[in-house]
């Protein structure tokens, strides 16, 4: 007895070692995003601001092949700062202070669904919002957060369709603590062969001369839902919609 009580204390050791190390290197992660998009700036806005003055300054003199080179600048530069806006967004996460409680879906969904469709007037959409969705348990502005990255996904990527079908249902979820959310679209969906750059940094499955965006959304959503104690996943086909599926700690 005394042989087994040792090596659970020692195993209990090594656990909290192991949890105590991954939450140093998640803070390390954490501050290292916040500075690479805090201190790539400075030098980022004097490309921009350089590159600008060559174009009022010299513009009429330079020929349409080196004007072409200076707005290739410009738009890069433009880019890359809404990139580090990306990054900054995802260490703001980590650090978002928490507080859990319990939150109605049936409330939240249609409300967010409204704030959202508002950002794309002339869009007919046709909603189908489950009315007995659940009470679960969470940070109610990381959850708003989550469902707007994820009905803005819907309704961006059902831009080709006469009419959006945009549902939201709950399911069981992996046990009787949690509940599934599930968002589905008629959209464009993806192949499945690339499912794992969904959540990667900076990861896309379209172009974007197709649609807007970075790659940031689904990264953040799981970020978000992780410290709610959620998780998501996603499927999809080719021309076939999409579906998102939100684990959620029940309240």
């Amino acid at each position: 007895m005394q042989g087994n009580k040792h090596m659970a204390d020692s195993t209990e050791t090594h656990i909290a070692a192991l949890e105590a190390e991954l939450a140093d290197l998640r803070a390390e992660m954490q501050q290292f995003t916040a500075t690479v998009s805090h201190d790539l700036r400075a030098p980022l806005r004097h490309i921009a601001a350089y590159a600008q003055l060559v174009q009022e300054d010299a513009g009429p003199q330079l020929d349409a092949e080196v004007q072409g080179f200076l707005s290739t600048i410009t738009d890069s530069a433009r880019h890359m700062g809404v990139l580090l806006d990306g990054l900054a967004a995802l260490s703001r996460v980590g650090s978002a202070p928490l507080t859990p409680c319990p939150v109605p879906l049936r409330d939240l969904v249609p409300a967010v669904c409204d704030e959202v469709v508002a950002q794309y007037p002339r869009r007919h959409v046709d909603w189908r919002i489950a009315p007995d969705l659940p009470v679960v348990q969470a940070d109610p502005n990381l959850l708003r957060q989550v469902l707007q990255q994820v009905l803005d996904n819907a309704l961006k990527f059902t831009a080709g369709r006469e009419c959006a079908v945009i549902e939201v249902q709950a399911a069981p979820g992996v046990d009787r603590n949690h509940v599934d959310l599930l968002v589905r679209d008629n959209g464009v969906g993806y192949n499945p062969a690339l499912q794992a750059q969904l959540f990667r940094v900076f990861g896309r499955l379209h172009s974007a001369s197709q649609f807007a965006g970075i790659g940031m959304g689904l990264v953040l959503t799981r970020k978000m839902l992780a410290r709610c104690g959620g998780a998501v996943d996603s499927e999809g086909v080719v021309d076939g919609g999409c579906c998102v599926r939100m684990s959620l700690p029940l309240s």
